[in-house]
């Protein structure tokens, strides 16, 4: 290549849209691949932080659902755009590498998910029983997918089994020292099902809710 010419490609180099140059959705997407330590922490502090605060934030409780409601709403909102306008599709897979999974691609995000899933168990359950929806899903998912993703043999319901049988031992001990062991033998096998099955609606959304339902259903 003769110099005119490599500057002029430089030049159409430095008049590029930095956001056009990047990889393809597709490209990023992939790299969000593999056991994704860093989400299964974000996971898991997120929701003890949202348990604490939703029991010891000195709040009237209809102001808390208030709360979550219009957070809740927003993300949503966020999702939409984000589906529809491709570029912040792909901004979103850059800057949330780490924290992101190759789902939501072209899907509500997970921690949409997750926060719908918190604000209905603390809008429509008791207090104590929403906390410990809450806490299921922050630990309970994320032990049994990364678990299961590292370990896991043998398949179970489009997962592993051994991902599914740790699922049902942290909620078991989750809920034992909270509500009682009756309660927690009842409640944890039927979670711990949902968890596999929840389509069409996201485990996120399903497991924190339906666990704070049937306990305060069963007096817990």
């Amino acid at each position: 290549m003769n110099l005119p010419a490599a500057r002029l490609c430089v030049a159409e180099e430095d008049l590029m849209d930095p956001v056009e140059s990047e990889p393809e959705l597709d490209v990023l997407v992939r790299r969000t691949g593999g056991p994704q330590p860093w989400r299964r922490i974000f996971h898991a502090t997120n929701g003890v932080l949202i348990a604490s605060a939703v029991t010891w934030w000195p709040l009237a409780p209809e102001l808390v659902s208030l709360t979550l409601w219009t957070v809740s709403g927003a993300l949503l909102l966020a999702d939409l755009v984000r589906l529809r306008v491709e570029v912040a599709n792909r901004l979103f897979f850059r800057f949330f590498r780490s924290l992101a999974s190759p789902r939501e691609a072209d899907g509500i995000a997970s921690s949409t998910w997750y926060m719908l899933g918190i604000t209905l168990a603390v809008s429509f359950a008791s207090v104590p029983a929403a906390v410990s929806g809450i806490l299921v899903m922050a630990l309970s998912d994320p032990a049994a997918s990364y678990f299961g993703r590292r370990w896991g043999r043998h398949p179970f319901m489009g997962g592993s089994a051994e991902g599914s049988a740790l699922f049902l031992l942290v909620t078991l001990a989750v809920l034992a020292p909270r509500h009682g062991w009756w309660v927690a033998v009842i409640v944890a096998p039927p979670v711990t099902l949902l968890e596999r099955r929840s389509w069409p609606l996201d485990d996120n959304l399903t497991v924190p809710a339906t666990t704070a339902l049937i306990v305060t259903l069963l007096g817990g």
